[in-house]
């Protein structure tokens, strides 16, 4: 279980603390699945790359679960080639930005690459969940995305919702991906926060000598972590989001919480910023 600092103790933070604290590394490693439970509304990530083998989902200690959705819910998006996640026997295949909602109950999941050269890249987001809803899927063609922004201010990008009050439903967990447009680098400016829930970012699509400098911290108080492709920020309620690349990319953004209110969100002028 990975305990979070709170805002007075993350103010002084040294760079090392901050990432050891709120970035996640090292979730895609070959023929694995990796998890990570942190106390963020007791969210649990993990990232599956199924080579030769077969994965599958099982329960870590710290859920003290007899199977890992016996009470939760679970996002799977895939960010890789193409492969299948099978659920309690029935099989889904999954392309590059497809993503497969699986709900509370579903006992045996299980992932495979279509080929062993080229891997499926299958990012899990989970978060308790109160009630049951069934599992769907939700292919990337079907999820257009809204633009938002403009090159002017080089933050155009598309918004696409795949797990959310109107898409495929789920008892708290809300997921999707935005991907910038060419030349356009910035994320969520003017920042926000939620109060009522918290989020996490998976960068991906960063170009191998690119970073993202992401920014949080209180609005009056605001850190930085430099963040590489395939790795998460961790955003408690008190933190805002925002972020500015070298170079376009995408991410994936998960929120759980009190509500599954995409719009509810405490936005920040841009002169209160510190």
């Amino acid at each position: 279980m990975r305990l979070l600092p709170d805002s007075i103790r993350a103010r002084a933070l040294s760079t090392e603390e901050l990432r050891d604290a709120f970035l996640v590394q090292g979730l895609f490693k070959p023929d694995t699945v990796s998890l990570h439970h942190v106390d963020l509304d007791r969210v649990v990530l993990g990232g599956a790359v199924p080579c030769g083998d077969t994965l599958s989902l099982s329960a870590p200690a710290s859920l003290a679960a007899e199977y890992f959705l016996e009470r939760r819910e679970l996002g799977v998006l895939n960010i890789g080639a193409a492969g299948n996640v099978s659920v309690d026997g029935q099989r889904y295949k999954l392309n590059k930005l497809d993503v497969l909602y699986v709900g509370r109950g579903s006992r045996d999941v299980c992932f495979e690459s279509d080929s062993a050269e080229q891997t499926a890249k299958f990012y899990l987001t989970s978060y308790p969940a109160h009630s049951s809803h069934p599992t769907t899927y939700v292919s990337r063609a079907s999820v257009t995305g809204s633009p938002i922004g403009s090159a002017e201010r080089a933050n155009a990008r598309k918004v696409a919702k795949y797990i959310h009050a109107d898409g495929a439903q789920s008892a708290q967990l809300v997921m999707g991906v935005t991907r910038l447009e060419p030349g356009s680098v910035w994320n969520t400016m003017p920042a926000h926060s939620h109060f009522r829930r918290t989020e996490v970012y998976l960068y991906f699509d960063v170009p191998d000598d690119g970073v993202v400098v992401h920014l949080m911290g209180e609005p009056t108080e605001t850190r930085h972590l430099i963040v590489r492709n395939e790795e998460v920020v961790l955003s408690p309620p008190w933190s805002i989001h925002s972020g500015c690349g070298t170079s376009a990319y995408s991410f994936c953004w998960a929120m759980g919480g009190e509500n599954r209110d995409y719009t509810d969100m405490q936005q920040v002028a841009m002169g209160d910023l510190r």
